[in-house]
């Protein structure tokens, strides 16, 4: 198959690298053709194995109490290797647990890995499984040994002696090689072709084996990030769960960032991948609303939800994702300016508050401090927190262009909220016309304060319908 390999497998005590160890390790090395070395040892793992483990494998927490730790046995290991393609079945499982455990050596592993998964997909597409238990099962291999290292490795071993004697010893080897110029990393069971991903901007969406998606992503070179994840997977336990979990890749092009940006956000909140953490839904968003009258008290009122309308943002400071996000806040801004927590609605009585005795309040409660000079500094203290005005008399559209795939985006917006994108005239003359219901979203009105100040720089051209008499994609 390959002019120097060694088929490997590892037994261990779960399926996470970082917190996980290795009980039993096998090999055979494989040169031109001709066995010429063979090596199995239990390795004590120096934590105890779980008992559905030991059901598993076989291997008890007593087979491997006097039995050598990795590190005395990791010489023989890379000796072993040295030269040679690592072949296992699953190979991203075995090569992420002897990286981290060679790491924890400060050693670093550098050898090409080849997957028997992959390799039986290419040689058999016509079968769905590809797991040991199927090849096993479709090929009549046996062993009395499955789910112990050696045991594993004879099973590939057959396996590769079959597939040579099915399809030949050099189609076998042309799959191989090909797989090796590919990239390794990526999970046996991913059905979507890696290389038909565009290397343009847009956005991902991993599916695992039902209809609800793992992940949403975003990039400006799309194949690139997906790769990224894999790469990342032996270094992240949450990255080699996701790639264990992954099936196919669907992906929707954009003209550039923005648009991927504003792509990603949307689809996450509707939804709700399980490897998401952030840009999901936000219900609970919310923000200050300063009294215009100095006397007014409380100054601040907390405005939630659907109540936080784009046209009243002069007043508005914030925004938050919680209200003891915003509590917490506005209480660190009164310790810093000798605010008033009475003024500011947060603490009840009359007369002079607590931080005034402690010498944290100038007085507005107790008439040391005149209203309207507290209510002017409570202004300059929230001044790099107020909510930006719209500033257009209407609807405005960020253009961007994408000259290699000549992709128009026009990103349509209104009081700070996304109405929609479209590609051509008719769509824009619809999105133009129709009337949508304003929903303000935080992410968004992020995205747009920092794209709008890109406008005109090339990347990015501000299209103001209000200044213009028909609508146009030039």
């Amino acid at each position: 198959m390959l002019p120097c390999y060694v088929l490997l497998d590892l037994e261990t005590t779960g399926g996470n690298p970082v917190i996980d160890r290795i009980t039993e390790i096998a090999a055979v090395r494989i040169e031109n053709g001709q066995e010429v070395a063979r090596w199995s040892t239990l390795v004590n793992p120096g934590c105890s194995i779980s008992p559905f483990i030991q059901r598993l494998t076989g291997i008890s927490n007593a087979m491997v109490r006097s039995a050598p730790s990795f590190e005395a046995v990791a010489p023989r290991l890379l000796e072993l290797l040295g030269g040679a393609v690592l072949v296992a079945h699953n190979v991203r499982f075995d090569h992420g647990f002897l990286l981290h455990e060679l790491a924890r050596l400060d050693v670093a592993l550098r050898v090409k890995t080849l997957c028997t998964v992959r390799l039986s997909r290419l040689l058999y597409p016509q079968h769905k499984g590809h797991g040991l238990d199927a090849l096993m099962q479709r090929h009549g291999i046996s062993t009395l040994e499955r789910h112990r290292a050696m045991g594993d490795v004879e099973v590939m071993q057959a396996w590769l002696l079959i597939a040579r004697q099915e399809h030949g010893a050099q189609l076998l080897q042309q799959q191989a090689l090909a797989l090796l110029q590919s990239s390794a990393a990526l999970p046996p069971q991913l059905e979507t072709p890696v290389a038909d991903i565009p290397e343009t901007a847009g956005v991902y969406i991993f599916y695992g084996e039902g209809p609800l998606p793992l992940y949403i992503g975003k990039s400006v070179k799309l194949r690139s990030r997906v790769m990224s994840h894999f790469q990342a997977s032996s270094r992240s336990a949450r990255e080699m769960r996701m790639a264990q979990e992954i099936r196919r890749v669907q992906w929707v092009e954009t003209a550039g960032e923005l648009g991927a940006l504003l792509l990603e956000a949307r689809l996450v909140k509707e939804k709700q991948p399980v490897y998401n953490r952030q840009l999901r839904r936000e219900s609970t968003l919310c923000a200050w609303r300063l009294a215009h009258d100095p006397l007014a008290r409380p100054l601040l009122s907390l405005v939630r939800g659907a109540s936080l309308q784009p046209q009243e943002f002069g007043q508005m400071y914030g925004v938050y994702r919680s209200k003891n996000q915003a509590i917490s806040s506005l209480r660190e801004l009164a310790d810093k300016h000798s605010l008033c927590l009475q003024a500011l609605g947060l603490e009840s009585g009359k007369g002079r508050c607590f931080a005034h005795q402690i010498g944290r309040c100038q007085g507005v409660c107790c008439g040391q401090e005149t209203p309207q000079r507290h209510h002017l500094r409570l202004q300059l203290a929230l001044a790099q927190q107020k909510l930006q005005v719209w500033p257009y008399a209407g609807r405005i559209g960020l253009r961007e262009y994408d000259a290699h795939s000549r992709r128009t985006d026009i990103h349509i917006f209104e009081q700070w909220c996304h109405l929609a994108t479209v590609h051509d005239e008719s769509e824009l003359a619809d999105a133009l016309g129709s009337r949508s219901t304003l929903a303000f979203d935080l992410d968004t009105y992020r995205l747009l304060l920092k794209h709008m100040a890109l406008a005109g720089t090339g990347k990015i051209e501000l299209l103001d319908w209000a200044k213009k008499l028909q609508p146009t994609l030039d």
